[in-house]
């Protein structure tokens, strides 16, 4: 009998402890070599509901000041909370709460984040030098290497939902954070010079590797939505895009909103990329894999890779804010998106 077909019961001790000690390991005995790699994970949903005591509770025990930001981290629901593990391969996501009179100090980080508001306003966040201000159903974005920081002269707790790319940055090593204050801020153009449609300015080879606007209104948004076509779900999409180049509007996060017609399920699309989702306006239903979750406003769910998903809004029209990490598997070339076969109780294009 050969080495290589010797079974593992005869391959001698000695040999098993020289390959340890060298950190080697003999493929053909791995139980996933050459094998499809897991199902997607389940779906699941933070409601609204029960994450508002929770950040009240918050607001009562730290302060910006004390930790520089306010935040509760939304973990993989299948892991031990006290792990931190993100909820998706890319992608983290939590709250972030603000109240009147309070800042967060400014810093910058190689890792992209965006904020979208749930409840309140009267808070801004000045990103390289350009005050966005927040207001519930704005997108804030904050790309990566941009000086930023949060600042309350309202009234009342304005709380938003953080979703960054911190996990594939801590998987390449590429994590690293920046205090401030800020210097080598670059000069940016006035939002104003974006404000005419198919119009962008001439900015010779100044490079934007991210969105020069920084801020995309709730009405802005919500207009957009009413009027797109159906998409080839069913659904209505805009994209919250970059105005220079009409991709996403940063580098490894791509965002958009998602208007479902009331009680018309959208026909199921399956996909390599994960999504996070904050529900804006509406309630409804969102069937992922085997599972169906049902959701209303603020709430908060993931949408893992790898699973058939549609989406149902339940008496009347909804909006979902959703952003995904599928320019990174676009960029990567293994971005694979397929629409499953109609049939007479779905969403017809």
């Amino acid at each position: 009998m050969t080495a290589k077909t010797r079974p593992r019961d005869e391959i001698s001790a000695a040999l098993r402890r020289a390959w340890h000690e060298a950190h080697v390991a003999p493929l053909w005995e791995s139980p996933t070599a050459h094998k499809p790699g897991p199902a997607g994970a389940r779906g699941h949903v933070w409601r609204w509901e029960r994450l508002r005591p929770l950040i009240a509770g918050a607001l009562a025990v730290q302060s910006p000041a004390a930790v520089e930001r306010r935040v509760l981290s939304l973990v993989d629901p299948s892991a031990d909370a006290s792990s931190h593990a993100p909820i998706a391969r890319t992608i983290a996501a939590a709250i972030q709460i603000l109240l009147p009179g309070e800042a967060a100090r400014p810093h910058r980080h190689s890792m992209n984040a965006l904020r979208f508001v749930l409840e309140g306003q009267g808070a801004a966040t000045v990103v390289d030098g350009k005050k966005c201000a927040m207001a519930e159903g704005d997108l804030i974005l904050t790309p990566a290497w941009c000086w930023h920081e949060h600042v309350h002269e309202g009234s009342g707790p304005v709380i938003w939902l953080d979703v960054l790319d911190v996990p594939l940055h801590d998987y390449l090593g590429t994590s690293v954070f920046e205090p401030g204050p800020p210097r080598d801020v670059p000069p940016q153009p006035a939002d104003g010079a974006f404000a005419g449609a198919n119009l962008v300015p001439d900015l010779g080879e100044a490079a934007f590797p991210h969105s020069p606007v920084f801020r995309y209104p709730w009405p802005a948004a919500r207009a957009a939505v009413a009027a797109a076509p159906r998409a080839p779900d069913g659904a209505r999409r805009v994209r919250y895009a970059n105005p220079l180049s009409g991709g996403a509007s940063m580098q490894l996060l791509d965002s958009c909103l998602v208007e479902l017609d009331a009680d018309r399920p959208t026909v199921p699309v399956r996909s390599t990329s994960s999504a996070v989702c904050a529900v804006v306006e509406g309630a409804g239903t969102s069937r992922i894999g085997d599972d169906e979750i049902a959701w209303g406003p603020k709430d908060i769910f993931i949408l893992p890779h790898g699973n058939w998903i549609s989406h149902r809004a339940r008496g009347a029209a909804a909006r979902l804010f959703m952003v995904t990490d599928r320019e990174v598997f676009r960029r990567l070339g293994l971005l694979r998106e397929e629409l499953a076969p109609t049939d007479g109780d779905q969403a017809t294009p």
